[in-house]
């Protein structure tokens, strides 16, 4: 039986026979569309090539591209596991000509490969083509489907759109018949939904250009797109109805039946396959950079994560055992996508903080949907607010609490869930805004591909000379300029903002002109220098002078090159599942993401930032190779997960590791991929310290620092504001933190004095209901007005009068600037007829509050407004009186 593994290669190896270039799966987050959240077939790495925006070194591709379908249009996270075919993450076998071949060559294609290199029985196959498509049915019946297995569709099942204009065209989709022992009908028909005929191949002939007016006109460049994938057409290999029966995702069911301790066919077979089809998509994503958060993509990976672990509480695992499935992954699928061997440690550490994290909240959801369901009748909907409290207070998304209803046969108020999402709207950041990736505009393209890529001189030079090749306005390529600008140059020393670094700045200077470059950007390979002309005019054409901001540069060199080091220290002080989240490179500072799940200690803190200093100490040479991606993987080069390197890459290295026992290659001490720009010898940082940690976002913390001049000037700041300190304490220096604790020490013990007098006062006097007991329906109250106590206070207070009275009832209420400050007590003698939480109530009610509880012998709250508090304690009273 050929494995998955097999059949991507088998399907790779054919069309590479074709004459098809073997293109490497894009990253989930997409590079190129900003409008979506996750790649999700295999043509989007290549839509600017289908519309003539891009072109590659080939005119034929094939690949087998990650997807990822689970947010936003294409959504098909409620059906997992409880379908046949619907996965969050799956593989899209495709091949692809842009103006190449067309039909005459996909057909043919697509029956030689399934037919003859797959074996595929040619009786059980029969296609569908658009209903005015006679060229496609007439190439079918060529190479041997008989018409009668030939169904020609009218709908737009078999008419492919990219948007609303564009691109677009016929399609023509292979399916495969599994016999008349399954229900459903063929396509077309009225039991098309059945699963005895099932579509495992679709080719898209992009043959029209749509425009808004909905007319169609051809294109110059007709184009193949084609699409089938790997778990679908690998279950049929394998003789199997099922996806989740193909050897790689059974591989994974029975792993996750290991670690839970149940049968994979028993009655958590459903959980186990979530589990599986989750961990993919999990693992994938992490691998591609992104991270579990409350926003945007994170957030979206964070219920893919949280929906799986609630199946694997589900089936009684008490621990965390979704990281401990990883290693399973990386040997099924490690092998092709070689990024989640890269990422086996990150995505383990993960997997295991959030799932630690996600139990505390799954126990405590799960109790208070079991509770809301006891408040409603049998076979309704959870009430909307009550779903809506679930994934305000618990972070349960509405289709994990739909999922966990389906179970029992119950649904949701969807339209009161969404009524109590609007009222929080104003609080609410809307999910999903966009990829952040600047939108490539035409233009942009359009000189790509007239000039192509701007030409980076920077490495070795902050000066030169160039052309202007565009000047831009707006959206507008201008002939000449003044004020501000987007320059375009065939060559320039400016780096454009990229990997955590800032663009460079500084000036254009020409016969007779001059403009200050605030920014540079890089739009679609091509380097965009954001000017104002100051000085004369500049024209398209023109030979221009370009000369960095050479003390900036310099600056942003040192604390570019700081981070590669501090990554490194932070991997050698924390572990291998760091790695970096985001950074910035600034002439003023450096701030670096990285996966961690808890604070830095100060400790830790100050090893890493010695062993930093130590390396700039050592002043060991910045060398830099350009090399293939596989080449400095190999060489362990740590790369940022989620980007897109091209065919070749720069590697930066950094410092030596001495005695480490090891050849020249592993004695280096730091070793990234990176474009950025970097110091000649760590010496040249100079200096680096640390301004602390803190949290970014979930399982990333966030360090600053500071280097070369700007870390001398704050390490001066410091000293200075110490030795004003010493002098303000007529203290030497060295003596400074003993004189400070003796007198931190001294202003706690004189707080504790002030605070007893203040409550000594309070107690032998006060206005309202003084210090005297009342006789209550035979039980001793107390009700006093207190000033000059905190709310803090009140308990002690309560408790000493309590002591006072022996057995009774005590009210307080101290005024905190306007705002009542409660506490009531009962004592223990009284509790079982009286309780001081009812007191409270009573009391808050009065003084403008809602809030406030504890126990039956004490209990605290607050209120709004003093004006109330003669009532407060008249309200008091008539809860003893009633008792």
């Amino acid at each position: 039986m050929a494995s998955l593994n097999d059949i991507r290669s088998t399907f790779l190896d054919y069309f590479r026979r074709q004459g098809h270039a073997v293109v490497d799966s894009s990253p989930l987050v997409p590079r190129n569309d900003p409008t979506l959240m996750f790649t999700n077939s295999g043509m989007v790495q290549f839509k600017n090539v289908f519309t003539g925006l891009e072109h590659r070194p080939y005119n034929r591709a094939t690949t087998s591209q990650k997807c990822v379908r689970a947010g936003g249009k294409h959504n098909d996270l409620d059906n997992v596991g409880y379908t046949a075919r619907h996965h969050t993450f799956f593989e899209m076998l495709g091949n692809f000509s842009f103006g190449d071949y067309f039909k005459t060559e996909a057909i043919p294609f697509a029956w030689e490969l399934l037919t003859k290199d797959f074996g595929i029985d040619k009786t059980r196959l029969l296609t569908t083509v658009y209903h005015t498509d006679d060229e496609a049915f007439e190439i079918w019946r060529k190479v041997g489907v008989p018409e009668d297995r030939i169904i020609r569709i009218a709908t737009d099942d078999n008419f492919w759109r990219m948007g609303p204009t564009g691109p677009c065209g016929p399609c023509t989709e292979i399916f495969y018949d599994h016999g008349d022992h399954i229900w459903g009908g063929p396509p077309g028909s009225k039991d098309e939904d059945g699963d005895r005929f099932i579509e495992i191949w679709n080719v898209v002939f992009m043959q029209n250009e749509q425009f808004e007016d909905g007319t169609l006109r051809p294109l110059e460049m007709q184009s193949i797109d084609t699409g089938m994938g790997l778990e679908r057409i690998g279950a049929l290999l394998q003789g199997k109805h099922d996806n989740y029966d193909t050897d790689l995702m059974r591989g994974l069911i029975e792993a996750s039946a290991n670690v839970t301790d149940g049968a994979p066919d028993g009655p958590g077979k459903t959980h186990h396959r979530v589990i599986a089809d989750h961990l993919r998509s999990t693992a994938f994503l992490i691998a591609d950079g992104v991270m579990p958060s409350n926003e945007g993509r994170g957030y979206v990976l964070r219920r893919i994560m949280r929906r799986a672990m609630r199946h694997a509480h589900m089936l009684g695992a008490q621990d965390p055992v979704m990281f401990k499935l990883v290693p399973a992954l990386v040997r099924a699928m490690g092998g092709h996508y070689t990024e989640l061997k890269t990422a086996e440690a990150l995505i383990a550490e993960t997997l295991r903080l959030e799932e630690t994290r996600f139990r505390t909240t799954l126990d405590r959801g799960l109790k208070l949907l079991d509770a809301e369901l006891e408040k409603i009748a049998d076979n309704t909907d959870l009430p909307g607010e009550a779903a809506f409290k679930l994934y305000d207070t618990y972070g349960f998304p509405l289709d994990l609490t739909q999922d966990a209803l389906r179970e029992k046969g119950r649904g949701v108020d969807t339209r009161g869930f969404e009524a109590a999402m609007a009222e929080q709207k104003a609080k609410a950041r809307a999910s999903w805004a966009g990829s952040g990736d600047t939108a490539n505009q035409a233009i942009w393209f359009e000189l790509a591909e007239k000039h192509g890529g701007s030409e980076f001189l920077g490495y070795d030079t902050e000066t030169a000379e160039g052309q202007v090749l565009a000047l831009v306005e707006g959206d507008t390529l201008v002939d000449e300029a003044k004020g501000e600008v987007s320059v375009v140059v065939n060559q320039t020393p400016f780096y454009a903002e990229s990997g955590g670094q800032v663009g460079d700045s500084g000036f254009l200077r020409w016969d007779g002109g001059e403009a200050a470059v605030k920014d540079t950007k890089k739009l679609n390979g091509v380097f965009v220098h954001q000017a104002v002309v100051t000085k004369g005019a500049l024209r398209r054409g023109a030979a221009v002078k370009l000369e960095v901001d050479h003390s900036r540069r310099g600056a942003i060199r040192a604390n570019h090159s700081a981070t590669h080091l501090l990554h490194e220290a932070l991997r050698r002080a924390l572990g291998d599942h760091v790695a970096q989240r985001g950074s910035l490179n600034a002439p003023d500072r450096l701030r670096f993401d990285f996966s961690h799940g808890k604070a830095l200690d100060g400790g830790e803190l100050a090893i890493v930032e010695a062993e930093v200093n130590t390396f700039i100490r050592q002043n060991a040479p910045v060398d830099t190779r350009i090399m293939t991606p596989d080449d400095a993987r190999a060489l362990g080069a740590q790369a940022l997960f989620g980007e897109k390197y091209g065919d070749e890459v720069r590697v930066v290295s950094m410092g030596t590791l001495l005695d480490s026992g090891k050849g020249a290659e592993g004695n280096t001490y730091s070793l990234e991929l990176c474009g950025g720009t970097h110091v000649k010898r760590t010496g040249d940082i100079g200096a680096f310290v640390l301004l602390g940690d803190s949290a970014s976002s979930a399982g990333v913390r966030r360090i600053e620092a500071l280097t070369g001049e700007a870390a001398l000037a704050h390490l001066r700041q410091q000293e200075a504001r110490l030795t004003e300190v010493a002098a303000l304490l007529k203290t030497p220096l060295a003596d400074v933190v003993e004189r400070v604790k003796a007198l931190a020490e001294e202003r706690r013990a004189l707080s504790n004095e002030v605070a007893q007098l203040k409550r000594d006062l309070a107690m032998g006097g006060g206005t309202g209901g003084g210090t005297e007991a009342k006789d209550i329906a035979g039980v001793k109250f107390i009700g006093q007005v207190l000033s000059g106590v905190s709310g803090k206070d009140l308990p002690a207070m309560v408790d000493a009068m309590k002591a006072r009275l022996g057995s009774g009832a005590v009210l307080l209420i101290a005024d905190t600037g306007g705002k009542p400050a409660v506490a009531a007590g009962v004592t223990d003698d009284l509790t079982a007829r009286l309780s001081a939480v009812d007191l409270l109530k009573a009391a808050v009610v009065e003084l403008g509050g809602k809030g406030g509880g504890g126990r039956p012998a004490l209990a605290q709250g607050g209120g709004a407004d003093m004006a109330g508090a003669e009532k407060a304690i008249a309200a008091a009273e008539a809860i003893i009186k009633g008792n």
